[in-house]
């Protein structure tokens, strides 16, 4: 639960940029309380990429995430997820636990912590400037302007 992960903060501004942002990007926040350990679904998401279901699968990924509020941790989640995007429910959930995955997001995670990666979603504008997290469009802008 994400109460007990970050005990003693006031998640609600949390929750109120979110849902300003959600508006400029046409998604629905749901009330989300779950902090899930989004290992699993990250290899299904590999998956998905050698089957040609990526975007369609993390679509609907983020979607039972942040939407729903479903637990994207749990197999059965991420299986009826895997249906939903096309994708065959016995051979997601195969390339789940045989981990034929994780050395991809090892690598992944390396150059995460190379570049200095320290949110998501992080944005690289010519290789030298970061933008981290869900940030309004002015800040953007403002980024693109200095820069010109």
């Amino acid at each position: 639960m994400l109460s007990e992960r970050f005990k003693g903060y006031d998640l609600s501004s949390f929750y109120n940029q979110l849902r300003t942002r959600d508006k400029e990007v046409g998604v629905v926040f749901g009330t989300h309380t779950l902090l899930s350990n989004s290992r699993l679904a990250l290899m299904a998401s590999e998956f998905a990429r050698d089957q040609g279901r990526h975007d369609l699968f993390h679509e609907n990924m983020f979607h039972a995430y942040f939407t729903e509020g479903l637990d994207i941790g749990k197999p059965d989640v991420i299986a009826n997820i895997a249906v939903k995007s096309g994708l065959d429910k016995k051979e997601t959930l195969s390339a789940v636990r045989d981990g034929r995955y994780a050395s991809r997001l090892n690598e992944a995670r390396k150059e995460g912590q190379l570049i200095g990666l320290t949110g998501v979603p992080l944005f690289i504008i010519n290789n030298k400037h970061q933008i981290t997290g869900a940030q309004p469009i002015e800040t953007f802008r403002n980024l693109l302007d200095k820069i010109k």
